[in-house]
């Protein structure tokens, strides 16, 4: 498990953000998440082969190797059995880390991810844990 000074490094760092899984429904998390994301400075990038139309005033893709550009952490929104073909993708367009929704648990797959050489962050919400960390580290600063 990564130390909450490794999320905060990689919180601050990341700038390209996939997130797999998104919404188009402003009600669901993926959606909220995906917004402040965006609020904070990071550039958001949908992934989810139903959305045919902008999210978040974004272009969607169907998949990550679609994407054209780094990305820096995969965020995903899907059901944990779903998590290794997501890490798979991940690893082949050079992602830095994983990031697992809560919920969203698969040891197998966060394994092969760091035997990549990728970071992985389970079971916790990238915008709690930005809220969190974030704020700590601003307030560390004044």
């Amino acid at each position: 498990m990564m130390s909450e000074n490794e999320i905060r490094n990689l919180l601050r760092d990341a700038r390209a953000v996939a997130v797999v899984g998104i919404s188009d429904d402003p009600q669901r998390d993926s959606n909220g998440v995906a917004r402040f994301l965006k609020r904070n400075g990071y550039d958001v990038i949908p992934v989810n082969p139903n959305l045919h139309s902008p999210v978040i005033d974004e272009r969607p893709y169907a998949s990550l190797r679609d994407i054209q550009g780094q990305v820096d952490v995969v965020q995903i929104f899907r059901r944990s059995e779903f998590v290794p073909k997501i890490v798979e993708d991940a690893i082949a367009i050079g992602a830095r880390a994983i990031w697992m929704q809560l919920g969203v648990v698969n040891e197998a797959a966060a394994a092969r991810a760091k035997e990549a050489g990728l970071m992985v962050v389970m079971d916790r919400c990238m915008a709690i844990e930005h809220r969190r960390l974030m704020r700590d580290a601003a307030h560390a600063q004044a």
